[in-house]
């Protein structure tokens, strides 16, 4: 999918041209994938923009870099109000926002040097449904790939990285060359991992299912959002292994993520799920989740944060 272009990113405490927003060809990243991001979504409510849950994908993104021994310069809330100051500044209502830091100019070898920079760059973009516009209603067909996600105590998956997303690549190329619309990756015992870049739910006599943080899942907001928003409708919601035949003859299975939402799947490897489509667990999911941004699902976990014009300014840290 092309990225609409806007007018500004936010590049290391300012406010830059988008055309300006480019990176040295020895960036250590670029070489290495040492970079850490994020992909938040903010939505047109009935009182204005506000972005789903910028406070818990800002932890994360500073989480993740902890992980890579990454010091971003900035404090959490000086790179929320630059998120915030991004989607003000290009006039947005609904849009992707991509937050990303990374280690940039300054050595060639494996171990960033003491002079080598950490920059941090903010981006937002309109951005439609991830896997098509008809597949929120009628749902994707997958298949399992071949590829396997990392083993645990490989790379830490837990951590949203740049360089754990070429497994995601190749189970996406796989399925795509293969006429599917998405590839599902299998953990290192065989057992259902997560999409290319989506959690997975799996309905069964009405229970919901997803694999659990130890089967080389990204632990998602938005899957967090959903179990949430499932338990306070009264779901039987478990976190617990899965088997790939447990895909095969579900009721339902569908999709979650910042870009993908809610998307249910139709058929893995050409076993389509026995309600033919989208079920009735993932529609109630969707007309929840969709619901907090028309007001019609109480934000009873205060989740939507506004896009306010008082936003602190932000502040380089020497």
């Amino acid at each position: 999918m092309a990225i609409q272009e806007t007018d500004f990113i936010w590049r290391n405490g300012e406010l830059i041209d988008w055309h300006e927003a480019q990176t040295h060809v020895l960036s250590h990243a670029l070489h290495y994938g040492t970079s850490v991001f994020e992909g938040i979504r903010c939505y047109n409510t009935p009182n204005g923009p506000a972005i789903f849950r910028l406070s818990d994908h800002i932890r994360r993104l500073f989480d993740s870099a902890r992980v890579y021994h990454m010091p971003i310069p900035y404090t959490q809330e000086e790179v929320e109000a630059a998120c915030r100051m991004v989607i003000r500044s290009n006039h947005l209502k609904d849009a992707y926002i991509r937050p990303i830091a990374f280690f940039g100019y300054g050595g060639i070898g494996v171990l960033p040097g003491k002079d080598t920079s950490v920059d941090v760059n903010i981006a937002a973009f309109p951005w439609g449904a991830y896997l098509g516009e008809d597949a929120l209603a009628k749902g994707v067909n997958c298949c399992i790939s071949s590829w396997n996600r990392a083993a645990p105590n490989t790379i830490p998956t837990g951590a949203k990285a740049g360089g754990n997303y070429l497994s995601s690549v190749l189970i996406s190329h796989e399925a795509h060359s293969r006429g599917f619309d998405e590839g599902i990756g299998l953990d290192v015992n065989g057992l259902v991992s997560e999409g290319a870049g989506e959690n997975i739910f799996v309905v069964s006599d009405g229970v919901i299912r997803t694999p659990p943080t130890s089967a080389s899942i990204l632990s998602g907001l938005t899957r967090d959002s959903v179990i949430k928003l499932a338990e306070a409708e009264g779901y039987d919601v478990r976190e617990q292994t899965l088997s790939r035949e447990s895909l095969y003859v579900a009721d339902e299975i569908f999709f979650t993520g910042t870009a993908a939402e809610i998307t249910p799947v139709r058929s893995v490897d050409g076993h389509v799920v026995r309600c033919g489509g989208r079920g009735p667990i993932a529609e109630k999911m969707q007309e929840r989740f969709f619901g907090l941004f028309s007001g019609e699902t109480q934000d009873r976990w205060n989740w939507l944060q506004p896009v306010s014009d008082n936003a602190m300014e932000v502040q380089h840290v020497a």
